[in-house]
């Protein structure tokens, strides 16, 4: 562990002060302080001091300032003139007391994402302490189901802020932070991986999903199947309380295909390979008698895009009313809802619901899934992408 040094600011008993510096809020375990006792007035080097610390820790300076690896107990203390002079009355206690290396909280916004968006990462300590910097991490897909951190650019001090813009956000990734704080560094623990979603397509890493759309049937099985620059992949999943998992648990992995007979949930799914992550797609399981069938990648601004209903059966509902973010749109026909050239506008939640379904009663209502636009990029050199989103 590695430890950080600092002073604690001034308690004055009697005639003589115990100095800690700076006031921090908490101590945590594994820090390393140093107490220093003082007379309040007329102190100087003609003086020596003497410490009473708890039973089972000896210090290693009992007449000087005094160093503890944040051992709890109440310290005292009392000064001594080196002449055998007078002394002054003991101190009263100071009590260190310790809390548990804390685990930072990071969150991302968005956590859904366009080809160029800028993403922040925020970092926060509980309970908050003056002190602290904050380092940022990319998790890098280890084969064994962990992750390694490397350190994003220009972060090895760490930043005085406790959020951190990523610009240019392309693809599906994992991020962690800690805070630290002291010369040498005291860390907190890592925080939970924490992932920004792309449903974008990457070159280098692709996931297909058969039947390819958003929303399934709770009994119906699917095939997730990841395509790109590697021999090796492993298909994962977050559920909605942000539990990650592969397809071990919850399917049967054959080669670079995960099949899930009938237990497949709800959740985002990715590939992962020791170097690249896939686009995400965020499939809904639904046990009614409808789904709304939705593309499982975003469209590209101008292209059209049929979203349909349905059945159970597999058959499609003619006589459907279509809801984006609740509200009934106007312009379904024959059981589907066309958008003849798609613009950002036409980004939101959307649903289906047949016409017959008995008054007060959701049996042929679907559940809601995002349609995602994204911006056409093809054409503009990079520079010039980041700059029009600003």
């Amino acid at each position: 562990v590695k430890c950080s040094h600092y002073f604690i600011n001034l308690i004055t008993i009697n005639s003589v002060q115990a100095v800690v510096k700076p006031n921090w809020p908490e101590i945590y375990s594994g820090e390393t302080i140093t107490l220093t006792c003082g007379i309040e007035e007329g102190g100087g080097s003609e003086w020596e001091y003497e410490w009473r610390t708890p039973d089972y820790y000896t210090p290693p300076n009992p007449r000087g300032s005094m160093m503890t690896s944040s051992v709890r107990g109440d310290y005292s203390c009392k000064g001594r003139l080196k002449d055998g002079g007078s002394t002054t009355e003991w101190s009263d206690a100071f009590t260190v007391k310790t809390s548990d290396v804390p685990q930072p909280v990071l969150t991302v916004s968005p956590s859904w994402t366009s080809p160029g968006d800028s993403v922040t990462l925020t970092c926060s300590v509980e309970p908050p302490s003056a002190g602290w910097r904050f380092f940022w991490y990319q998790a890098v897909p280890e084969l064994s189901l962990n992750y390694t951190y490397e350190l994003l650019a220009g972060n090895t001090t760490g930043t005085e802020q406790d959020s951190y813009i990523l610009h240019g956000q392309t693809h599906t990734a994992g991020y962690v932070c800690r805070a630290g704080r002291g010369d040498p560094v005291f860390y907190t623990l890592y925080s939970d991986v924490m992932f920004v979603w792309s449903g974008g397509v990457n070159p280098a890493a692709s996931l297909t999903v058969s039947p390819h759309r958003l929303q399934h049937f709770s009994t119906e099985s699917l095939s997730l199947s990841c395509e790109g620059n590697s021999t090796e992949w492993r298909l994962m999943k977050a559920d909605e309380s942000g539990f990650m998992s592969s397809c071990s648990y919850w399917g049967q992995m054959t080669g670079s295909t995960c099949n899930t007979d009938t237990r497949a949930s709800s959740g985002v799914y990715w590939c992962e390979s020791a170097t690249q992550s896939s686009n995400a797609a965020n499939i809904t399981t639904h046990s009614g008698d409808v789904i709304l069938v939705s593309p499982v990648r975003p469209v590209t601004e101008g292209h059209s895009v049929t979203l349909g209903c349905m059945l159970r059966t597999k058959e499609h509902l003619d006589n459907v009313d279509f809801y984006k973010n609740d509200k009934l749109l106007p312009n379904g026909v024959g059981g589907e809802l066309l958008i003849s050239a798609v613009t950002k506008s036409d980004e939101g939640f959307y649903k289906c619901r047949g016409r017959n379904s008995p008054p007060g009663l959701e049996t042929l209502t679907s559940a809601e899934s995002w349609l995602s636009v994204e911006r056409e990029y093809e054409s503009f050199p990079s520079d010039i992408r980041l700059i029009s989103l600003k």
